[in-house]
């Protein structure tokens, strides 16, 4: 079992930034693949990107990709996720998950963090 916890939500204007965290339970195995998703209201979870267990790959859905970094230190057993230039419809409660790789563009999420809410005003 793992256990996922996010951090860093909050208020930001559109075109700010900010930095989430997803600290887990254990230390994670290099062979567990990460990621972020978010659920709008009314929508369905909305994938956003994955990082390999050691980090040498990462992809981004094309919605975040060249505004949102998704990076992991397994020494502190932490995922991050820095979002920048951030718009309005970026505003959604943000998940982190671990799984397993599906395709090289999908992943299968096994264990889900309780979310953390992010809005962006305009």
């Amino acid at each position: 079992q793992v256990q996922l916890a996010e951090s860093g939500g909050g208020l930001v204007q559109a075109g700010g930034s900010l930095r989430l965290s997803c600290a887990t339970s254990r230390r994670t195995l290099s062979s567990t693949i990460m990621g972020w998703f978010r659920q709008a209201p009314g929508a369905e979870r909305q994938f956003l990107t994955l990082i390999s267990g050691n980090g040498a790959y990462t992809y981004y859905d094309d919605s975040v990709k060249g505004r949102f970094t998704i990076s992991r230190d397994n020494a502190k057993n932490t995922l991050y996720l820095q979002m920048d230039n951030l718009i309005p419809e970026d505003t959604a409660v943000y998940y982190c998950a671990a799984g397993a790789l599906v395709t090289l563009q999908k992943m299968r999420a096994d264990f889900w963090g309780q979310g953390t809410q992010v809005t962006v005003s305009s």
